[in-house]
């Protein structure tokens, strides 16, 4: 059995999430960058034999939307997938949702969601995964283990339909006079939001906010307007303050009944 472990972790936090999760698995593992993939002409047939494990973070509430063509053109073959939304200690809305759907329409046979600090305001799950985040997702990663050696059976998750309206949030990222015009936020923007030929600035219209031209940047030259993230900060106070639980639920360890009872009797909100 091999192993593929596709992410888009623009700032880090997803991927160490997804480290967290692989390492229960001691065989071969294909690392997949998405946000690389279409540059790299990646393989569209997989084996039904391999096990896929798919983490994004939730923007808006909703998969990463240059993702989903990604995604569509992956010719599954019944092969069993492990879905992962991290997100920014608010909620993951219709994320794992829209996932869910991509992955089955080709081809997959799906299961999941865990919590990182939020890619844009740092102060919110400042530290996260942590240690106690660590030891969950260890053990949910070895019950997702035994969970794929049954009969699959078909799982609902969170979320709505049609999914909630898609947008990003007015972080723009722009660089400062310590640019040396080396070009890796060009490369490495998932979106072409960086103009080929003036690496300083960014489209705006195209930007995701994902700040990954931010995390590349060997000169730490980039940033965003201080001002409007401080505004930014203010507004998501309310919503991500405090620590938010991981949520693993019924939707992915069904046959666990006593977990399941647990979850439901302290967050009956989420099923």
């Amino acid at each position: 059995m091999k192993l593929y472990a596709f992410y888009f972790s623009p700032t880090g936090g997803t991927k160490k999430v997804l480290d967290i999760i692989c390492s229960a698995w001691d065989c071969q593992t294909e690392w997949m960058d998405l946000s690389d993939l279409p540059k790299t002409g990646f393989p569209v047939s997989f084996r039904e034999t391999d096990l896929y494990i798919v983490a994004v973070p939730s923007f808006s509430g909703r998969v990463p939307q240059f993702i989903v063509p990604i995604l569509q053109r992956l010719q599954g073959n019944q092969a069993k997938a492990i879905l992962i939304s991290t997100y920014g200690n608010r909620a993951f809305d219709d994320t794992l949702l829209e996932l869910k759907d991509t992955m089955e329409q080709a081809g997959f046979l799906c299961y999941c969601a865990a919590v990182t600090r939020h890619s844009v305001m740092p102060r919110y799950g400042a530290g996260r995964p942590g240690a106690e985040d660590k030891k969950e997702l260890k053990r949910f990663a070895v019950q997702c283990r035994e969970l794929l050696k049954q009969p699959f059976t078909p799982i609902g998750v969170p979320g709505s339909r049609p999914y909630r309206t898609y947008g990003s949030i007015p972080v723009k990222p722009r660089a400062d006079k310590c640019c040396m015009d080396c070009g890796l936020c060009y490369q490495k923007c998932p979106v072409h939001a960086i103009p080929g030929d003036h690496y300083r600035t960014c489209d705006a219209n195209v930007c995701i906010s994902c700040l990954q031209c931010i995390t590349v940047c060997p000169q730490k030259a980039r940033h965003v307007n201080r001002f409007i993230l401080k505004a930014a900060e203010i507004t998501m106070r309310k919503t991500c303050s405090g620590r938010k639980p991981n949520q693993f639920g019924p939707y992915v360890l069904q046959n666990c009944r006593a977990l399941i009872m647990t979850l439901s009797k302290n967050y009956p909100a989420a099923f």
